[in-house]
């Protein structure tokens, strides 16, 4: 019997963090033949996730070009999708959440017949302004895919109001899979700033900001936030790697630049920037990815957006909505590090997230999906 090609296809640094740990699993399947499709959306930091994880694409698309738009980048992914289905003939595709790149590769494997796997799935706003694109990207994957794995099971229920029922798993997010093999006890930082930090006698705040909803009066009102906290507090040092896109650098610098406990660095690879949340004390993000990375790591994270898609960590306590008010985010921020037991309170709630088994139960459900295996069993918190 043939193996099944199955082909992951990605784009940017957060899928590539998520995926690679997929990809690894799907290689070690005697029935499969994983096969990697990057469009490299995020050039820079995308390799710097390869590099990390030893991920040598089948296919780059190599798509990134200097001021790109979402158009640009959905054109150029669909053009360049059509060579590579054609070159690698997978027998089924899967693709991660809700970029660009996610949209134009399961819009691709629809146009080639080929059947699509949605990792990540079931994640809503119900704002399709709000993140921009991303809500509708994930909305339209839905309306394309075959096979739906979910993190948890608020995002099966999700799907179930839409009327999605069939191939349904609930899995965990692949992303607790990834911390398992980059955190490690002595990691020694190639950012030599990160090593000079004083993770013992300072609280070590980690900070990113960059969603494209925040542009303009709400990336001023975070930043000038957290300029406020680290003048206030000289218990506590800011780390922030700063993303690439030049309105988040003109901000960061306009704010932030010359405040002796802030630390602006460049954006950072996937184990630094998990070994840095380990060490970390607090998490002031507009990131989706690190509402789930940072809870499995027993940090307390403060979401510098007006809602999330990732309601299950606000249920359980280890994740609270700062918005995008200046003295909203300074509050909250200052309740967290001078009051103990609202910080134990967020730090010791349970990871709603996984248990580091997502891939193991995906791939047992695409075996199933094609008649070679039994049907997996839900992740249950």
């Amino acid at each position: 019997m043939e193996k099944l090609r199955i082909m992951s296809v990605f784009g940017t640094r957060p899928e590539a963090i998520k995926m690679a740990p997929l990809v690894r699993e799907l290689a070690r399947r005697p029935d499969l033949e994983s096969l990697c499709c990057v469009t490299a959306q995020h050039r820079q930091m995308l390799d710097s996730v390869l590099e990390v994880f030893a991920l040598k694409p089948d296919m780059d698309l190599d798509i990134m070009t200097p001021s790109q738009t979402l158009s640009t980048i959905t054109t150029k992914c669909l053009t360049g999708m059509d060579g590579a289905i054609d070159a690698l003939r997978p027998d089924m595709i899967l693709v991660h959440g809700d970029t660009s790149t996610t949209f134009a590769g399961a819009l691709s494997a629809f146009y080639h017949r080929v059947p699509v796997g949605h990792v990540e799935a079931g994640l809503r706003t119900y704002d399709k302004y709000s993140p921009y694109p991303e809500e509708m990207n994930r909305k339209l994957v839905t309306a394309i895919a075959d096979l739906f794995f979910c993190p948890t099971e608020n995002n099966r229920r999700n799907l179930a109001r839409e009327g999605v029922a069939e191939g349904v798993f609930v899995t965990g997010n692949t992303v607790i899979d990834a911390l398992k093999t980059t955190v490690t006890e002595n990691y020694h930082f190639t950012t030599d700033v990160l090593n000079r930090l004083p993770y013992d006698s300072k609280k070590i705040l980690l900070v990113t900001c960059h969603r494209r909803e925040n542009y303009g009066a709400p990336m001023e009102n975070i930043m000038s936030a957290l300029a406020d906290i680290a003048r206030s507090r000289e218990d506590a040092e800011l780390v922030y790697p700063v993303h690439l896109s030049p309105a988040v650098q003109a901000c960061a610098q306009k704010h932030l630049a010359g405040i002796p406990n802030v630390h602006l660095t460049a954006p950072l690879a996937a184990d630094e920037m998990h070994n840095l949340m380990a060490r970390c004390y607090l998490v002031l993000t507009d990131s989706g990815g690190l509402q789930e990375e940072a809870p499995a790591l027993g940090k307390p994270v403060l979401v510098l957006r007006r809602e999330t898609e990732r309601p299950e960590a606000v249920e359980a306590g280890t994740v609270k909505l700062a918005g995008v008010d200046r003295e909203r985010i300074v509050s909250m921020a200052t309740e967290l590090l001078s009051d103990s037991a609202a910080y134990a309170a967020m730090a010791h709630a349970a990871n709603p997230y996984g248990d580091g088994l997502a891939c193991r139960r995906i791939a047992d459900a695409i075996l199933w999906h094609f008649g070679r295996g039994p049907k997996p069993e839900d992740f249950r918190t």
